[in-house]
């Protein structure tokens, strides 16, 4: 994470919420029980998609409290020391650019996610590394999968229209990672409905969750070449789904 030397523009105040980040044995985020993420909010003010980091289970748990009386299904996550650098790196992948520290709190302070930790930009990669991520994808499934809980409610339904909408286009403009086994080709899952879905992943991490076993290799492959891959069978593409698990009706194309 970014240490006192990088942080020489930053107020005291910023400077001093990062090294209590930096020195505490645990913090907690609060996460969506609908995508299994952090639980992400759009500042009204600044526009800044924020997520929620406490570094007192107390407040954390009150936090929590505070959202399920509003309906919205969440839960804690303890986050430890030795995993707060991958943790902080990986809402980059997510979307998100800044991170409130004790919202609600007298000490409530936001700070941009590069405040915490820095990340190489794509031209410092090292020669014939990629990287693969689709921000903008992730974040719009994220709002989607946390407002599309709420229209059994009767609330929000032209709201999720429009994520939806946004997600398609995101979804045209990205390029994914593919699993494939040997002899076996591409999986498929299939939902309760028993429709089975081709997964595709937004990022590295998010294919690491599905291939624990190591069963799988990769293959990148851009959002238009990928109704060519799809079986016949298949419904469409779920999107990581070991975590926001969106389904997208994708179709193959028919031959002429």
């Amino acid at each position: 994470m970014s240490d006192e030397k990088k942080n020489g523009t930053l107020t005291p105040q910023k400077q001093e919420a990062i090294r209590n980040i930096q020195r505490a044995p645990e913090v907690y985020t609060i996460a969506s029980a609908c995508t299994r993420m952090p639980y992400v909010i759009c500042d009204p003010d600044t526009f800044d998609d924020e997520v929620l980091v406490y570094m007192k289970l107390e407040d954390a748990q009150n936090a929590a409290k505070a959202l399920a009386a509003k309906k919205e299904p969440v839960s804690l996550v303890k986050v430890e020391n030795k995993q707060l650098l991958r943790f902080f790196s990986n809402l980059y992948a997510m979307g998100v650019n800044c991170v409130v520290i004790g919202q609600g709190l007298e000490s409530e302070i936001s700070l941009q996610l590069s405040e915490i930790v820095h990340r190489a930009d794509t031209e410092e990669l090292p020669e014939g590394k990629i990287r693969v991520e689709n921000p903008e994808l992730v974040l719009t499934a994220l709002y989607l999968m946390q407002k599309t809980q709420r229209l059994h409610q009767g609330e929000g339904e032209s709201e999720v229209k429009q994520l939806q909408e946004e997600v398609m286009a995101h979804f045209s403009r990205g390029r994914y990672i593919v699993a494939f086994e040997a002899d076996k080709g591409v999986p498929l899952l299939k939902d309760k409905k028993e429709d089975s879905y081709q997964p595709v992943f937004t990022d590295v991490l998010e294919f690491q969750k599905f291939n624990r076993e190591n069963r799988f290799r990769t293959a990148v492959i851009p959002a238009e070449k990928i109704p060519d891959l799809l079986a016949p069978e298949t419904k469409g593409v779920v999107i990581n789904p070991m975590s926001v698990n969106l389904q997208l009706q994708i179709h193959k194309k028919k031959r002429e």
